[in-house]
This record gives C-alpha cells, sequence and structure tokens, in this order.
C-alpha cells in the first residue's frame, strides 16, 4: 500500500501485521513481568475486539468511551471502534462521575470500555443520568466478581463473543474497513475545560495520520523507538505519541504496571523516544539534587564538577558546534562516571528525542538536561491541531521560545497579539457545538489559539507570552501577562502552582503553592517539624524561602521593559493545594482562573488590603468522595520590588 492509502489506522494496523509480523508492537508490565504482542497478534486481538463490539451492536458513527490507565486493550479497543467506523472518545481516568456524564451524554456515548472496577463503579453511579450507554466492558476483573448486571461484560467474553461473530459473518470487518476514508471521524478528544464546560473536538483520520506522519520525517523516527506510554489516553498528547505515531511507523509502545511504577517502568525499558511536562522534568531534577545531598563528600563534590563542566560545554556538543580537546576529554570522563550512570538511573539513556509542552520549562532545567546529552526540544500545540504547531529544530534549541513552524503549519500573529495557524491537523468541528466552531475556525481555515505571541526577529522562533484572554494591563497601562510570570515562579522547585491577579488594579499580587515534597526536604534538613501541608505552608522559615524566590522573579522583571512594572508586591502561600476535584484545576492541570478568583475572594482582598492575616475556610472533596471543611489562618507577606530597567525599556520599544 501507498502512504495515501494508510489512511485510517485499521489499514495501518493491516500493514504492519502483514510487513512487520513479529516485530513488538505493544508490552504491558503485569506482576513485575512484561508481556509482549507482536504487530499480528495485535491484530488478531483487535479484530476479536472488533468483532465483539459489532455482535453488541456498534455501528458506524457511534461512540465508544475508553475509559482507564494506559493498557493494551483500551488502546485496541480504539482501533477496533474504528475497525466498524465508530468513533473513540476516551476520558480521563481520574476524572469523578459527575465530570464524565457531562462527556458521556454531550458525545452520545453508547458503549464503554473501562480498565476496572474503580470506572465500572463510577459509571454504575451515573448511569440513570446516561441512559443512552447500554453496555460495559471491564479489562480487569477483579472485585466484580458479583457484579450481575447484564450489561456488564468481561473484555476476554466479548472477544470470545468477537470470534464467533467473525466467523460467521466472514467478510464484515473487511468491508466497514474498506467504507472508511481519511475525511471520516478519527476520534473525538475534550479540552480540559479550564472556562467552561468541556468541549469535544472532532478530528478526521488524515488530521491525526498526516500530522503524526508529518512528525515523523521532521524528526526521523523509525520502527524501532520505544515509547513509554504513562500519561493519560484522554489527552491529545498520548493519542499522538502513543497511538497515531505507534501505528503510522510501527514502533513499541510500553504500557507500566501502574502510576506508582513509571519511575522503575521507565528504567527497565529505557525509551528512546519520550514527551513528560515540565513538572515531570522538575520533579526528576529535585529528586537528583535532593539524593546529592545526602551523598557523601566525594561522589557530592566529583557530580558538582563534572555538572558544572556539562553546563559549559554539554550543550555545545550536543549541538555539535566545536570545542577544545580537553573540554571533550573531560565530558567524555564525565560521561562515564556521572553523566552515563545518572541518565541510567533516570531512565533516560537511550533517549534521542525528548518533548516538553504545555508549559514554560525554567531555562536551568532545560539546560541541564540538554548538557547530559539528552536531545530535550519544546514543542507548541494544541488539541484543534493535533499537537503539532510548531517544533525547535535541531542545533536551535532555546529555553525562552517554542520553535519553528512544523511541516505543512503556516503561524500568522494577528493585530492584536494573537497566534492563528493553519495545518492538515486543524480539527473538523466542535462535537454538537456550531457556535464554538464558527468563533475559533475561520471560514478559510485560521484557527484562533487565543495565545498571544510574537517571532523573535533575530532568529525566527515562536515565543509565547500569555493566553490572549488573560494578558492585561495595571491601572497605570503596564502590560500584565499572568501567565507569563507564574511559570518564572513555577522554574523554582519550590514552587508547585501560582495564580497571579493585577489586571485592572494598581499592582500585582500571587497565591503560592508550594511543592510538599521539595519544601518538606528542605524543612528536614533544616530540622523545622511540621505536620502536613497546611502546618508547613504557614511557617515563617517556609515564607521566607518563598520571598526570596518571589523577589528573585521581580528582579528579572524589572529588566523587561514591558513587564517591569508588573512586579509581585505581595503574596500568600495557599492553605492547601489546588486541586482537580475541587474544581481548581483542570484534568490537565491548567489553573481555573476565574473558578479559584471567585471561591477566593476573600484572600485576594486581603492581598490587596493592609491586612498580614486572613482567615478562611474551604471546602474540599477527598479522595473517597466526601468532602469536608478546611480552617486556616493564612499569612500574607511584602516582597521586594525593583526599579525598571528603562535602558531595556527604550531598546524594546
Amino acid at each position: 500500500m501507498s502512504d495515501k492509502t494508510l489512511n485510517t489506522f485499521p489499514r495501518l494496523l493491516a500493514s504492519h501485521a502483514k510487513l512487520l509480523p513479529d516485530h513488538v508492537a505493544m508490552r504491558e508490565k503485569q506482576l513485575g513481568i512484561w508481556q509482549s504482542w507482536t504487530w499480528s497478534q495485535a491484530a488478531k486481538e483487535v479484530q476479536a475486539l472488533a468483532g465483539g463490539l459489532a455482535a453488541l451492536g456498534l455501528k458506524r458513527g457511534e461512540k465508544l468511551a475508553i475509559i482507564g490507565d494506559n493498557r493494551p486493550r483500551l488502546y485496541w479497543g480504539m482501533t477496533a471502534a474504528q475497525t466498524l467506523g465508530a468513533i473513540p472518545v476516551p476520558l480521563y481516568q481520574d476524572s469523578i462521575a459527575d465530570e464524565m456524564a457531562y462527556i458521556l451524554d454531550n458525545a452520545d456515548v453508547k458503549i464503554a470500555l473501562v480498565e476496572d472496577q474503580e470506572q465500572v463503579d463510577k459509571l454504575l453511579e451515573i448511569r440513570d443520568r446516561c441512559p443512552q450507554i447500554e453496555h460495559i466492558i471491564f479489562d480487569d476483573p477483579r472485585g466484580l466478581r458479583h457484579y450481575d448486571q447484564p450489561f456488564l461484560h468481561n473484555f476476554e467474553d466479548i472477544q470470545r463473543q468477537g470470534q464467533e461473530f467473525n466467523q460467521q459473518n466472514v467478510d464484515y470487518l473487511n468491508k466497514e474497513t474498506r467504507q472508511s476514508d481519511g475525511d471520516e471521524i478519527s476520534i473525538i478528544l475534550y479540552t480540559s475545560g479550564t472556562t467552561g464546560n468541556p468541549k469535544g473536538v472532532v478530528l478526521t483520520n488524515d488530521n491525526v495520520i498526516i500530522t503524526a506522519r508529518n512528525g515523523i520525517i521532521r524528526e526521523g523516527l523509525t520502527a524501532y523507538e520505544e515509547v513509554l506510554a504513562y500519561l493519560p489516553m484522554a489527552w491529545v498528547g498520548d493519542n499522538l505519541f502513543s497511538y497515531a505515531q505507534s501505528l503510522v511507523v510501527g514502533f513499541c509502545v510500553s504500557c507500566p504496571e501502574s502510576a506508582s511504577t513509571v519511575t522503575t517502568d521507565l528504567r527497565e525499558i529505557g525509551p528512546t523516544y519520550y514527551f513528560a511536562p515540565p513538572r515531570v522534568y522538575e520533579n526528576i531534577l529535585t529528586q537528583v539534587m535532593i539524593r546529592m545531598e545526602d551523598a557523601g563528600k566525594i561522589k557530592r563534590s566529583m557530580f558538582h564538577y563534572f555538572m558544572e563542566h556539562a553546563r559549559k560545554t554539554g550543550v555545545k556538543i550536543l549541538n555539535g558546534d566545536k570545542v577544545s580537546a580537553k573540554d571533550s576529554l573531560i565530558y567524555k570522563l564525565g560521561g562515564f562516571l556521572v553523566y552515563g550512570p545518572l541518565k541510567d538511573a533516570l531512565g533516560l539513556g537511550r533517549i534521542k528525542l525528548a518533548y516538553t509542552a504545555g508549559e514554560a520549562i525554567g531555562p536551568e532545567i532545560f539546560e541541564f538536561y540538554r548538557s547530559l546529552g539528552i536531545n530535550i526540544k519544546q514543542l507548541y500545540g494544541q488539541t484543534e491541531c493535533m499537537v503539532f504547531l510548531c517544533v525547535q529544530p535541531d542545533g536551535e534549541v532555546f529555553a525562552d521560545t517554542v520553535g519553528t513552524p512544523a511541516i505543512d503549519v503556516e503561524i500568522k500573529i494577528d493585530d492584536n497579539g494573537e497566534i492563528l495557524y493553519r495545518s492538515p491537523g486543524v480539527f473538523h468541528s466542535y462535537y454538537k457545538n456550531p457556535e464554538a466552531t464558527a468563533s475559533t475556525k475561520t471560514p478559510d481555515g485560521w484557527v484562533l489559539t487565543g495565545d498571544a505571541g510574537f517571532f523573535d526577529e533575530h532568529n525566527g522562533h515562536l515565543k509565547i507570552i500569555d493566553r490572549a484572554k488573560d494578558v492585561g494591563k495595571l491601572n497605570d497601562g503596564t502590560m500584565f501577562a499572568p501567565k507569563y510570570i507564574e511559570n518564572k515562579l513555577k522554574f523554582f522547585s519550590f514552587i508547585k502552582e501560582a495564580v497571579l491577579f493585577g489586571n485592572e488594579r494598581d499592582h500585582s499580587c500571587a497565591f503560592i503553592n508550594i511543592d510538599l515534597e521539595a519544601v518538606g526536604n528542605w524543612a528536614e534538613r533544616r530540622n523545622l517539624a511540621y505536620s502536613g501541608y497546611i502546618d508547613l505552608a504557614g511557617q515563617d522559615e517556609v515564607y521566607t524561602l518563598i520571598k526570596e524566590c518571589v523577589e528573585k522573579v521581580n528582579k528579572d522583571l524589572s529588566q523587561d521593559g514591558r513587564l517591569g512594572g508588573s512586579q509581585m508586591h505581595r503574596f500568600l502561600i495557599l492553605h492547601k493545594e489546588l486541586d482537580a476535584d475541587d474544581g481548581e484545576l483542570t484534568r490537565t492541570r491548567k489553573v481555573r482562573r476565574n473558578f479559584v478568583e471567585e471561591r477566593y475572594q476573600d484572600l485576594i482582598h486581603a492581598l490587596y488590603s493592609d491586612m498580614n492575616e486572613c482567615h478562611v475556610k474551604t471546602q474540599v472533596v477527598f479522595e473517597d468522595g466526601h468532602t469536608g471543611i478546611l480552617e486556616a489562618d493564612v499569612k500574607i507577606s511584602d516582597a521586594e520590588h525593583f526599579s525598571v530597567d528603562h535602558l531595556t525599556a527604550v531598546s524594546e520599544v
């Protein structure tokens, strides 16, 4: 088959089963042992499942919900649905039942394929609100022995039914596969819903497959890559990296045993192709530095010596620039003694290409990984374009840009600074939401990203400032870009989350969430006792630590003529971590800014007064679903702000 005929996922699967029958397609760790499936075996699994879904009545255009951790059977469920011309709809596995109810109803889901008892229980809880769901199929039967509802089915039973169906209807699946084409709907992925209900992004086979193929071409990926699938299946990035690109080029995808074993499984697999949001890279680096603080003097000294050398020469070597013979020799020695063992311990020893996206990553963190020889690059994208908009080219990797347009992508900046794009990945529509579709996509195919940015005049790379709707002004006219400043705060390992306020105010102030693990370790090394997050967050020593971070950001902002006036005057450390279950974050950990502002009006009022403390009561949702009240006296601290560098201001004007 030519590439033009490989325009659906069932056709891609059939091609790999024929051309790479013994090549490992997927792995899953079960009870500490890796189980493997070749492409020919995966094709048989999908065929049996597709027959079972057909026997249950799933037809072209109908929806199959996918809910659970990364599991081969759930990925096969997507291909099985697409074999029938049906449409998979992945949901975030940690969503509460009410969140699931909205999507299941909005998407008109007919059948749900779920991982385990936890997900079955959620669906049973909301089934009266989603009567269109006719069947629920579960992968893991543990705990479900006494569930006797007739619409509940064991995965293996459905596959057995599928084998019987396929024997009795010999050409049925082939006929359905032949009917599908590139312009048909491939999948519906729901947005995180930062400002309202999630929207269903409808993507065609062409949207997904052409974009995946272009990414493969740009980076030179092959069928011999190794990927660890550990990010939510409902997230567009996992659909691209762990599903679409694997099926396009034929590389192996491995599923960890559980969320708690990801680090161990990463080391065992040693992926060559890897994606992680900045927070994951930050957490890994935090763990490394914590362990080094506890190491012996000789080991610690050797680590710091070679890391300092890596910072000077590692990035140059990675970019192919010339370094002296002495520096090259020392770097090779460091690779033997420090860099190599460290990368192997992190599971990153075989990385050919690593991506990060979603938030800005701290320059120091970015430099740390690249200095080790890990080719980590930033990319920029959205669900509405199947991820790829901009990618950093090899040898042109900068911490403050997101790269140049990907293959076949056009980008322009509107008069108000908003980024617009056209590409083969531009989504078909928002499901059952023509108004939102029309307000996002122009008649000639340009998509409004909602992000503000500009192209750097020196290197032609795109820079992202903030969400366009969040860019405002202080009362003195200074530009206020909260996300830009929040990211600067989160570059510090002690700060997990930050929310800035300042639009149409005299100055900016901040809510801070501390990182419990990083600050807790810092406190323990200083013999500071604490009983939990609330206690630690309220300690004077912790406020001093965070104040230093805030003031470093202020000093950095003072060098920026556009944003220097938006330095933070006051801040507080929230008494609780922002939580998706409490509605403060989306399932992709994006702050729901309007919700937070409305929920904590008293704290915001206190920030903009002369109060030094504010008593607060907050309703929270616990892991078991029950609600409770947290009470605390939240301290408020002033922060030093600095004179703006007027020379910078003049030069930038």
